[in-house]
């Protein structure tokens, strides 16, 4: 029996292109048991006239279901579903079990109460003017070769890399990129034995974070801070001491701790900037007082407008700086690929804990960010972020200016982001809803700051991933909403 071309229909908004579209409603109607093995399916050309598509696109996609043994060719017959097509399991249907255990009971909630943080809409990208931090402009990015890297990694060579798993270790090539390229740009030297690859910076937090802290011992955060770290040190079982940072970031004089959190190089969220001196006063306190120093450089290569001071790593000398880089700012977040950088006990200890959750990041992931740093690509990525994002912070801070926004901090050297204060009284939150309905998104700066000391004027707007052109409108309307807002 024929399938008929009226099972076939292509709807609106689905990723990806025509053939592999195509591809996937044939093959989901085998895996669905809804095409039999044997039966006829719809001509090249009746499918294409049905669809509305080219017959080439229709021939190319049952080429390639043949190739993997969906269907069958047999010669001017057609093509028919393949007597081995790959087959979904056939269960009866299940009824869903009662809730007979109280799960957030059961796991006293501790990890959802502690996930408030900053609200930004899944659809973030349908909004006109999305003035919202660590996303992407797909214009900037470099499809090409990033897909000839990834392409170069899926190859026969790099087949070991792609389908390995090489339990604890990372792979040695991008290892060997992030000393070769990566860290003297920070003034850090290290060795192999010396640096982790995690799951972005959140995972390298984490990470530190678990193997330096427990109950009894303590930490400190700069406040306001950045929220994932904030979530991560309450579960931690440790006490945990806010310190209210000033125009030049953490302050030197610090209440007892075991382990320091620190941006130093681009506090998140002020952009304040540490200057040299107050660098080394830490460094001093850390060896007088027996604290160690987590370091998140996560914006390091943003700086545009005058280079970063060298990254308290690289003014180390007694081993008490453990480093946290990440890539997902500088190619993609979705890559979600980070790094640790410290002595190699330490190293081996995160190595040891990460492997009981995963056990390296994915080796496709790791070998293509590889070839695209040794290519040189990653550096013209860099440039061109950078002279977009000095483009678009002229272009905001001049829009700033002439509807008389108040900003309160915006970093000596770049990076994408402004920190601002509304005028006293203004709780950023209900205005971060009145501008959505207008198309705007801003970030409350509510999250950012200690519960116990919650500020609600201040809210963050970035720059990297909205339109020049769209920036002076978006500040426009940021401007009419306060002036409503009284």
């Amino acid at each position: 029996m024929a399938i008929p071309v009226e099972a076939f229909f292509l709807t609106g908004g689905t990723a990806g292109t025509l053939q592999s579209r195509i591809r996937a409603m044939v093959t989901e109607g085998i895996l669905a048991g809804r095409f039999r093995p044997g039966q006829k399916m719809p001509s090249s050309r009746g499918l294409a006239e049905h669809l509305g598509v080219s017959r080439i696109t229709v021939t190319l996609a049952y080429a390639d279901l043949v190739s993997s043994d969906y269907l069958t060719a047999r010669g001017r017959s057609g093509y028919f579903v393949s007597d081995n097509a790959p087959r979904a399991p056939e269960f009866p249907a299940a009824e869903r079990p009662a809730e007979e255990v109280d799960y957030g009971a059961l796991s006293a909630r501790r990890y959802t109460r502690a996930m408030a943080g900053v609200d930004r809409p899944e659809d973030w990208e349908k909004f006109p003017y999305p003035f919202i931090y660590g996303q992407t402009d797909p214009t900037l990015f470099d499809h090409q070769n990033w897909r000839a890297c990834a392409l170069r990694a899926l190859g026969r060579r790099d087949f070991a890399s792609l389908t390995s798993d090489f339990y604890e270790r990372d792979d040695p090539l991008l290892i060997e990129q992030i000393l070769r390229v990566i860290l003297p740009r920070r003034g850090i030297a290290a060795r192999g034995d010396e640096v982790l690859l995690t799951l972005g910076a959140q995972n390298a937090l984490w990470l530190a974070a678990t193997v330096l802290l427990g109950p009894g011992r303590q930490a400190v955060v700069e406040n306001p801070c950045y929220p994932g770290l904030r979530r991560i040190l309450q579960t931690s079982g440790a006490g945990v001491a806010s310190v209210d940072v000033d125009e030049a970031g953490l302050p030197p004089r610090l209440p007892p701790a075991d382990v320091v959190f620190t941006t130093a190089s681009h506090q998140c969220p002020t952009n304040a900037t540490m200057p040299l001196d107050r660098r080394l006063q830490l460094l001093d306190a850390a060896s007088r007082e027996d604290f160690v120093v987590v370091e998140d450089d996560y914006e390091f290569e943003m700086s545009f407008l005058k280079p970063v001071s060298p990254a308290l790593k690289s003014l180390d000398k007694g081993g008490r700086v453990i480093y946290a880089g990440s890539f997902s700012k500088s190619i993609f977040p979705g890559m979600r690929l980070g790094y640790l950088v410290g002595p190699p006990a330490f190293i081996a200890e995160a190595r040891a804990l990460r492997s009981m959750v995963l056990k390296h990041p994915p080796g496709h992931i790791q070998r293509t960010v590889a070839y695209f740093l040794a290519e040189g690509h990653y550096d013209a990525l860099i440039n061109r972020m950078r002279n977009a994002f000095r483009r678009r912070r002229q272009v905001m801070d001049d829009a700033i200016s002439e509807h008389g926004l108040t900003v309160a901090g915006q970093g000596g050297f770049g990076g994408s982001s402004f920190w601002m204060a509304a005028p006293e009284g203004v709780d950023t939150e209900p205005l971060a809803q009145v501008l959505r309905a207008d198309g705007v998104l801003i970030e409350p700066g509510r999250g950012f700051f200690d519960p116990a000391r919650e500020e609600r004027r201040f809210y963050r707007l970035a720059y990297s991933s909205i339109a020049p052109a769209r920036i002076p409108d978006g500040i426009a309307r940021i401007a009419r909403a306060l002036a409503r807002s009284g």
